[in-house]
């Protein structure tokens, strides 16, 4: 007899842990997802877009992983190092607790080995006696490169040709000449070692024993505990701030200063459907609201390792077909991001396809321009003065925004279903000017003011004029539209509309009947407005963070604290957050996502001001 979907559904999800049954750890360079059950099921090497060494989260029989748990049943718990990225899962017993100690040192102080990634898992027994298994099973080239395995110097060296891992062990691995396992059991007190190295190139393999792991423990620690000390934040949710923070600075990439959308590709918006993307690349919107974010709690070298990627690896009209700029790029400022699918891989829970690059990459998404020159602006206010010629790249981009404002696009949402004329984008439009107005009036810098200011106006009367519609009462998705569309909460949040004019509050009580479920808001209705993709999605957790915002500024400060409230019930065990949340509350979409972290940052930063 066939199987019912129900039936289907349930032999899957055994295969998977929920998205958010996951945490995060990683060396500013990649990152690794732990499951809770111990299992790493997400890693890339050496970098975030390099191709996946353990992707059981993309094809739980394919895609490869590395247990690390208890061998008999446990309980689990995780939670991280108090401020720290380095991550805990606990396993209780009946015979005792014993716990996963994972972690990526972030540098080296090793001479000549600037260049090492590690990924180091200890484990240790705190009480009784726990049993535990290893379980290593990489799978080079998203699971397409075969690999061998051989001992070589006291270490098991996983080689895939161009690529190759090393793994040392404190306890006795058995090989099968591709995975190697182990059993072992640990006393109260005792403990195990795994170490994985990037393998090649001009770094000697070495491995990794207690002593060493106990130091790279405590500088890992230190480094984390550093790095948090800068943060100027002494609000309410602290905590959930600090975690956020965490995040962000996860998801940099340190020998350029980029800063990736998520480290994951192809995690669902919606399980079955095809809204499944690869976000380990540089939106360039998304990098210059995390910007504005770190800018806020204190953290001014991320903003200024940003700006240095940018006058570096991106010179405004390189690559660029549609404008000065590419919406999004490469982790080292390549323009050239093709997309493809791994048909080979089932994707997670079944859901395909699987994909790596990105064909959105030479959109037209005009929002970009202010996103970014906004964030420019507030370097220069809250960090250090901008060069002349970072001013000499804003009067470039200004120019190009004042001559093309007013062609459709493909809009913030990066719809595939046809250029409109998207309000957000002229919404941002006339940020990107006003912005650079200000910079030059408060530095006394050359500019083209008398035409800047025409545009500007232009720009704020299109939107007042076809941007309103009286039938609805509200602000619209796009000109002489009647639909409504979530990113519309920015247009107070960026100092367009004063946040109670009777025009906005309006739209916002529209966008509240129309697109908000228990605080969660949906982006648009896809059915009213098709976006030239199948099946729906769940609520996009930046614009239930901008409705906070929203409402903090409209003056209804208790309606924003509870949503902002019941919105941290929503992350998972350790405060993280995915782009979506599904009707069940499930995390969906790629995770972490910056987008939630860093809008959950200013709407705890502006709420926590308007209490007091």
């Amino acid at each position: 007899m066939a199987e019912t979907p129900f039936q289907q559904e349930t032999r899957q999800s055994r295969r998977y842990l929920p998205i958010a049954e996951h945490g995060l750890i990683g060396d500013l360079r990649s990152v690794a997802l732990v499951g809770s059950d111990g299992t790493i099921d997400w890693y890339c090497s050496p970098s975030f877009d390099a191709p996946s060494v353990f992707a059981a989260l993309l094809d739980a029989e394919r895609g490869g992983r590395f247990e690390l748990a208890a061998s008999v049943p446990a309980h689990t718990k995780q939670f991280y190092f108090p401020d720290t990225n380095v991550l805990i899962t606990r396993f209780f017993t009946e015979e005792g607790v014993g716990e996963v100690q994972d972690f990526m040192p972030v540098g080296t102080d090793h001479p000549g080995e600037e260049g090492r990634h590690r990924l180091i898992r200890r484990v240790v027994c705190v009480r009784g006696t726990v049993p535990f298994r290893a379980f290593v099973a990489p799978r080079f080239g998203y699971g397409a490169d075969p690999h061998t395995l051989r001992e070589e110097e006291g270490l098991l060296l996983f080689d895939a040709g161009e690529r190759a891992l090393t793994l040392t062990a404190t306890v006795a691995m058995e090989c099968d000449g591709r995975d190697a396992r182990a059993e072992f059991k640990l006393g109260e007190g005792e403990s195990a070692v795994f170490a994985l190295d990037q393998a090649g190139g001009e770094i000697a393999p070495r491995g990794c024993a207690h002593a060493e792991a106990e130091h790279e423990f405590n500088a890992t620690v230190d480094y984390w505990r550093r790095w948090l000390a800068q943060s100027r934040y002494r609000g309410r949710w602290r905590e959930m701030v600090h975690r956020s923070a965490l995040t962000l600075k996860l998801l940099t990439y340190a020998p350029t200063g980029a800063i990736v959308a998520a480290p994951t590709t192809s995690l669902p918006e919606q399980l079955g459907g095809e809204r499944n993307w690869d976000y380990r690349y540089v939106w360039v919107r998304d990098a210059a609201f995390a910007v504005y974010a770190l800018l806020r709690l204190g953290f001014t070298g991320e903003a200024e390792a940003f700006m240095r990627f940018l006058t570096t690896h991106i010179s405004p009209g390189d690559g660029a077909v549609e404008g000065p700029l590419q919406i999004m790029y490469g982790i080292d400022g390549r323009a050239e991001l093709p997309e493809s699918e791994l048909p080979h891989l089932e994707g997670y829970l079944g859901s395909a396809p699987v994909r790596v690059g990105n064909a959105a990459a030479p959109q037209l998404q005009l929002d970009i321009y202010g996103a970014l020159i906004d964030s420019i602006y507030l370097y220069d206010k809250w960090a250090q003065p901008i060069s002349s010629a970072q001013w000499d790249d804003v009067c470039h981009l200004v120019s190009w925004v004042c001559d093309h404002w007013d062609q459709p696009d493909e809009g913030v949402w990066e719809t595939r279903g046809g250029r409109k004329n998207f309000l957000y984008s002229r919404l941002m439009c006339w940020v990107a000017i006003e912005r650079a107005i200000r910079l030059a009036n408060r530095r006394g810098l050359p500019a083209d003011l008398p035409r800047w200011r025409r545009s500007r106006d232009d720009i704020y009367r299109r939107i007042m004029d076809r941007g309103w519609s009286e039938q609805r009462g509200a602000f619209t998705q796009c000109e002489d539209s009647d639909v409504l569309d979530a990113s519309l909460l920015m247009m107070p949040l960026a100092k367009f509309i004063a946040p109670t004019d009777p025009k906005w509050l309006s739209t916002l009580d529209a966008l509240t009947e129309d697109l908000v479920s228990d605080s969660l808001v949906y982006r648009y209705d896809p059915e009213a407005s098709p976006d030239g993709l199948r099946g729906d999605e769940g609520t996009f957790s930046i614009c239930s963070f901008w409705y906070v915002e929203a409402l903090v500024r409209a003056g209804r400060v208790d309606e924003a604290r509870l949503a902002f409230e019941k919105m941290l019930t929503y992350a998972n065990h350790l405060g993280l957050y995915a782009e979506e949340i599904g009707r069940t509350g499930e995390q969906q979409g790629n995770f972490p996502q910056a987008f939630t972290h860093l809008a959950l940052i200013s709407a705890a930063f502006n709420l926590d001001k308007a209490l007091g």
